[in-house]
């Protein structure tokens, strides 16, 4: 725990003093979209610790992504986890995302993009949170807005996110406390290459992200800080380091804290 407060207090400041930013956040979606008739390729890893058992929480979810166009761009993803016997499939979800506004400077933007997700799962219902990327059946909609000053970008976003019956695991906290609100705030800062020389030069990227739910029935609720590394190679391929900390709650959670590790690969000019 030491360790982790002392490397969560480097990152903060890193993330708040340097110049510099990107906007490929870890944890949330910015306003932009990628690029047209490009398909990305995504392995999310999430190790998170249960409270009761001790024993680690691994989620595994591939995700397809397509820049439909310069306006529109979808995700499909398959969520797999280890909470049964062995890692099993236990459903997929749908994202898509539409930019309305997009007001464009030298090294500057100012983006608004609204964004809706669809998700059927079929593991057991454990926890009062609603999670639509691997955890619960449901939907979610919501808007984004991301400022990018030079190399210092912020994200937020609001949504409200409805859950459902795990197919024949029943939602058991109630149709009242299914609804709820999520809110986020996102900063990423480039803090390398300090000057900008060629494509293939590696871009590092420092970000924190604020997290957090409220459920409107029960009035309970979390909020997680996401300190974060990301990496960008040849502009193409990618690779992000994170950590999710629980800073307060009341909401029902079994496994809050943990690592999320991910590997993207994206093709352009495909179709």
């Amino acid at each position: 725990m030491r360790l982790f407060k002392h490397a969560l207090a480097i990152i903060l400041v890193a993330a708040c003093s340097k110049a510099g930013a990107q906007e490929l956040f870890v944890f949330t979606e910015p306003a932009s979209n990628m690029a047209t008739h490009s398909i990305g390729l995504r392995l999310n890893n999430s190790l998170m610790n249960e409270r009761v058992s001790g024993r680690v929480n691994y989620h595994l979810v591939p995700e397809l992504m397509i820049g439909v166009t310069g306006k529109l761009m979808m995700h499909g993803e398959a969520f797999f986890s280890n909470r049964s016997r062995g890692l099993g499939f236990e459903g997929a979800g749908a994202y898509a995302k539409y930019r309305f506004i997009s007001n464009d400077d030298v090294q500057r933007h100012f983006r608004m993009a609204v964004f809706g997700r669809l998700s059927a799962n079929n593991s057991d219902i454990h926890q009062e949170e609603i999670n639509l990327a691997g955890h619960n059946s449901g939907y979610e909609a919501g808007i984004i807005a991301t400022q990018l000053l030079h190399k210092l970008a912020i994200s937020s976003s609001v949504s409200f996110v409805k859950a459902g019956d795990n197919g024949s695991n029943k939602f058991v906290y109630g149709l009242q406390n299914s609804r709820a609100v999520n809110y986020t705030l996102s900063a990423g800062q480039l803090v390398l290459p300090r000057t900008y020389t060629d494509y293939k030069q590696v871009n590092m990227n420092l970000m924190l992200e604020l997290l957090s739910q409220f459920n409107t029935g029960s009035g309970r609720y979390y909020i997680d800080a996401a300190p974060s590394v990301q990496f960008i190679f040849n502009s193409t391929s990618r690779l992000d380091i994170g950590y999710r900390k629980e800073l307060a709650a009341t909401l029902l959670r079994t496994a809050p804290d943990g690592f999320y590790i991910r590997v993207e690969y994206n093709l352009f000019n495909v179709y």
